[in-house]
């Protein structure tokens, strides 16, 4: 399995390059970006920073405590690792090119910029989809069948998990940033948002984009609902479980664990269909790019205080380093 997914992913890397030598050579497009040269833009734009170099810290730091606490060496902490790569991946991905065209007030970006962008954010965003899925059904396993937990969710399940979310997530990128710079685009090559995203680009092409749109439709549909239908379904039967636990601490416990997930897989999916689910007519530029701002900076930051403040075993390896790390300079 492994052989095929590095055969295929040699081939997909290759098609790129060529792809990107295509895009080359053409005219540059212009990212209008999110903010204005005003004091109360200025301020937002400081506080954007701020929360995005706050989120890169929080997830690189849940990474680390996974890492280093061997009681944290469990399926469940793995993915959220991959969660939290995937945060700091999106971040690094969309905000320093904003913050440098708003800086240094050069706006454009070359068709293989904006290509890798497009690949990096679908890849980033439709493996997130996925991997909350890979999420919630280790959540039903540990809550449904504990006792069964080694074998219905062993480290060779996660791992298959693991990468077939980030391969989908990947294949869907390279697909949709390949067809969407595949058009011919007018002389009016300015994006209204403050990176390139298919749906905005599709908007400035020359040529019928129906067909394109309608697959592009349904492939959000299938990334969005399959996982989604597969999280709501895991949560029932947790619910139902949950319920006729006897032990108020084991319930508690439960709760706990549980409502961290369901409170990022709530704050993901509702901006995701919200940006990707919406009826043509009803979408607007300045909306998208408000609720773009909410799960490309604002979700990363959530995902770690989420996971730390509602979870006992998060918490308890940051005391541990930190005690660790006050004893050694006392040393």
């Amino acid at each position: 399995m492994m052989k095929t997914l590095s055969s295929i992913s040699s081939f997909a890397v290759l098609l790129l390059f060529e792809i990107m030598n295509i895009w080359n050579t053409t005219t540059d497009f212009i990212l209008l970006g999110l903010f204005n040269h005003t004091e109360a833009h200025l301020f937002l734009f400081v506080m954007v920073l701020t929360i995005a170099f706050t989120s890169l810290l929080g997830n690189a730091l849940m990474i680390f405590l996974i890492h280093q606490d061997v009681q944290l060496h469990t399926p469940m902490y793995f993915l959220l690792s991959q969660l939290s790569l995937m945060d700091m991946m999106l971040v690094s991905t969309i905000v320093p090119k904003m913050a440098a065209d708003y800086l240094t007030g050069l706006k454009s970006i070359s068709p293989s910029g904006c290509g890798l962008q497009i690949f990096f954010f679908i890849t980033l965003e439709g493996g997130e989809c996925f991997l909350l899925a890979s999420m919630s059904y280790d959540r039903y396993v540990a809550v449904c069948h504990p006792l069964r937990y080694v074998v219905l969710m062993s480290w060779k399940l996660c791992l298959r998990m693991t990468v077939g979310s980030w391969f989908l997530g990947a294949a869907d990128g390279l697909m949709q940033a390949a067809a969407t710079l595949s058009f011919p685009f007018c002389s009016e090559r300015e994006i209204n948002h403050f990176f390139c995203e298919a749906p905005t680009l599709v908007r400035l092409a020359c040529a019928n984009t129906l067909v394109f749109e309608n697959v592009m439709y349904i492939c959000c549909v299938l990334m969005l609902l399959v996982p989604f239908s597969l999280i709501l379904i895991s949560y029932s039967l947790i619910f139902v479980a949950v319920l006729q636990m006897h032990s108020r601490e084991a319930r508690k416990k439960a709760f706990a664990t549980c409502s961290s997930h369901l409170s990022v897989v709530g704050l993901f999916y509702g901006a995701a269909i919200f940006i990707y689910m919406r009826p043509k007519s009803y979408r607007s530029s300045n909306h998208d790019k408000i609720v773009s701002v909410f799960y490309t900076i604002f979700t990363p930051l959530l995902n770690p205080i989420i996971y730390s403040m509602r979870n006992s075993d998060v918490k308890g390896a940051l005391r541990k380093c930190i005690g660790q790390r006050a004893t050694l300079s006392h040393d």
